[in-house]
């Protein structure tokens, strides 16, 4: 996350001028990450981030690279914040199947909250009102999943994904899946 990374303390304490409300902060990182960083793939842009700071220099990155800096700009303001993961159909009918990645982040009074800084546009319309929920994508299709834990760092299948290619037709090409585990009925 190199949240301690110079350029992004800078931008956090910037994101932060005025107030010492973490629903506020929290808003503040959140529409600046969604706004001002474009998803790779939906403006055809290289290079292929991985690091908050890396984000942030190149202003673009898939939506793991973009919770990354979201997460990082919080902790950077004491805001605890972790990665949440959806598993998502590619083309809304099951099979193939990717790992989405989202920022679950901790707020006075109302706990652990999920928020999506991906990236709007016609088809997606992620917002922060807390306490309710609008998440870029809903899960809808058998197979799709909200993953229930919150990671403190990236999945290694995603840092992978993101070392190994360098240009976001590659990636999108090679998005990351994991297998759902089958959870037992207890009673049986």
């Amino acid at each position: 996350m190199d949240w301690k990374h110079s350029e992004v303390q800078k931008l956090a304490k910037e994101l932060a001028l005025g107030s010492d409300e973490p629903v506020e902060i929290t808003k503040r990182c959140f529409e600046w990450v969604r706004d001002n960083i474009y998803h790779s793939h939906d403006h055809c842009l290289n290079p292929i981030t991985l690091k908050a700071s890396e984000v942030l220099e190149a202003g673009t990155g898939y939506c793991y690279a973009k919770s990354h800096l979201l997460a990082a700009l919080l902790r950077a303001n004491s805001i605890p914040a972790g990665l949440y993961y959806q598993r998502l159909s590619r083309d809304n009918n099951g099979e193939p199947f990717c790992l989405h990645d989202l920022n679950a982040i901790y707020l006075p009074d109302i706990s652990w909250y999920r928020i999506d800084a991906r990236g709007n546009k016609k088809s997606v319309n992620a917002q922060y009102v807390p306490p309710d929920e609008m998440l870029a994508y809903e899960i809808k299709v058998e197979g799709e999943a909200d993953l229930p834990e919150i990671w403190p760092d990236s999945l290694p299948v995603i840092v992978d994904l993101l070392t190994k290619y360098d240009n976001y037709e590659d990636v999108w090409e090679n998005l990351s899946d994991i297998p759902l585990i089958e959870q037992q009925n207890e009673d049986k």
